[in-house]
C-alpha cells in the first residue's frame, strides 16, 4: 500500500496529517520502531503455520497470474501482485494441498512487489521451488482441470487485460466449477470469470454475491483508469448482474457464495485462501494473524461500530500494524475526510 500512497501524492498528504497529529514529536511518540518490518531473510521454515503442515495429500489447488507486463499501447507497469500469490500459496501447502502456478503465456510472468511485505511474502522470494513453479509457470492451454480441487485467480492489474477474454480460462474455470470444484479470486484476479458461461448457458457471475477491486480504489490509485482500462472490474461485474459487495477503500471483505470466493483487494487474500480451504471441506491450520491482518480487524470495527469499539478492539490487539493504520489515514485525508483521517491516527497511537 505504501507504493500506491506514494504514486498518489503522499508529500502533500504528509504535510496535512502532520499537521493534523499535531507535528513531528507526536509521530515519534507512535514509536514504529516497535513495529519491525518484515526480514527479508525469511523462510518457509520461520512461518508458524508451515510448521503445522498438513501432509499433501488432500489434491491439487491451481493458482493462475498474468502474463501482462504492461498496459497495452503505454509503457506502465501492470503484472501480478506477489502478496496476492505468496500469501495463498502457503496457505493451500499449510493445509495439505499441491500448487501449480499457471499464466496465459506461460514462463516467466511479469510480478510486482510492494514496500510493506510480511514475512511470507519473502519466504516465497526465497523459496527454490516455488520460485522454479512462477518462472516456469505453466501455460493455460496445457492446464488439465480434471487434476484440481480449486483454481485460484490472483490479482494485479495485468489480469484485467489477458483474463477475461481468454477462452482457455473461461473452459478451466467452467470444468473445476461444474466438477463440484472450488473458484476464488482476488482483487483484479475476478476479470478471470467475467465471461464464463456455465453448460446450460447460465453466466457464472449472473445473481451471485462477489467482490473485487472497486471503482473508488481503482481511481484514488489511478485518475485515468477510465481510459486506461478497457472497463473499471466494479462497473463490469455489475453489468454481469453480479450483486457487488463494496467496503471502504482497502479494507479488507471477503465474500463467499457457495464455491465461489472473492476478497476485495490484496488485504483480503488470507481471508480468501482460508475461505476456499474451508469450502475445500477442511478446517484451515491455525495461522496465527499478521500485524496487517490485526489492523485490518482495527479499521473493520471503526468503519461498522465507530471510533469507541475501534479503541477496544485495538487494546486488544497490540500487535495491530500502526504503519498500516496511519496509511488509511492518510487515504482518508487525501479523500478531504480529515475527522476521519484524524480518529484513524489517534487508533495508531493508541
Amino acid at each position: 500500500m505504501m507504493r500506491w500512497i506514494k504514486r498518489a501524492g503522499i508529500g502533500c498528504l504528509g504535510l496535512m496529517i502532520a499537521f493534523a497529529i499535531g507535528g513531528f514529536f507526536y509521530l515519534r511518540s507512535l514509536n514504529l520502531d516497535s513495529q519491525p518490518l518484515a526480514d527479508p531473510g525469511s523462510t518457509v521454515a520461520s512461518l508458524d503455520f508451515m510448521r503445522a503442515r498438513v501432509p499433501a495429500t488432500r489434491g491439487r489447488v491451481l493458482a493462475v497470474v498474468s502474463s501482462t507486463a504492461t498496459f497495452p499501447g503505454i509503457d506502465k507497469r501492470a503484472g501480478f501482485e506477489l502478496t496476492e500469490l505468496s500469501r495463498a500459496y502457503y496457505v493451500f501447502l499449510a493445509n495439505g494441498y499441491q500448487v501449480d502456478i499457471a499464466s496465459p503465456s506461460g514462463g516467466e510472468p511479469p510480478m510486482r512487489t510492494d514496500d510493506d511485505m510480511v514475512a511470507a511474502d519473502y519466504a516465497f522470494l526465497n523459496d527454490p521451488q516455488a520460485r522454479t513453479k512462477l518462472t516456469s509457470s505453466v501455460p493455460i492451454k496445457d492446464v488439465d482441470p480434471s487434476r484440481y480441487a480449486a483454481v485460484y485467480f490472483v490479482g494485479g492489474k495485468g489480469a484485467m487485460f489477458d483474463f477475461p477474454n481468454d477462452p482457455t480460462i473461461q473452459k478451466l474455470v467452467r470444468d473445476v466449477y461444474q466438477s463440484n470444484g472450488v473458484i476464488g479470486a482476488v482483487c483484479h484476479g475476478p476479470a478471470a470469470l467475467l465471461e464464463v458461461v456455465l453448460d446450460d448457458g447460465t453466466p457464472l457471475l449472473r445473481g451471485r454475491r462477489a467482490t473485487g477491486f472497486t471503482n473508488a480504489e481503482e481511481l484514488f490509485l489511478v485518475k485515468d483508469a477510465h481510459a486506461l482500462f478497457p472497463y473499471l472490474l466494479q462497473d463490469r461485474m455489475r453489468e454481469k448482474s453480479v450483486v457487488f459487495d463494496e467496503a471502504p477503500m482497502y479494507v479488507e471483505n471477503l465474500v463467499v457464495d457457495d464455491r465461489l470466493i472473492t476478497g476485495q483487494n490484496p488485504w483480503s487474500t488470507w481471508s480468501v485462501a482460508e475461505a476456499m480451504v474451508v469450502a475445500l471441506g477442511h478446517t484451515p491450520v491455525p495461522r496465527e494473524h499478521t500485524g496487517e491482518e490485526l489492523a485490518m480487524q482495527v479499521i473493520d470495527t471503526y468503519h461498522r461500530e465507530g471510533r469507541t469499539t475501534a479503541q477496544l478492539a485495538k487494546a486488544t490487539r497490540p500487535r495491530a500494524d500502526k504503519r498500516l493504520l496511519l496509511m488509511h489515514a492518510l487515504v482518508a485525508g487525501m479523500g478531504g475526510r480529515l475527522g476521519e483521517a484524524y480518529r484513524l491516527q489517534a487508533l495508531a497511537h493508541d
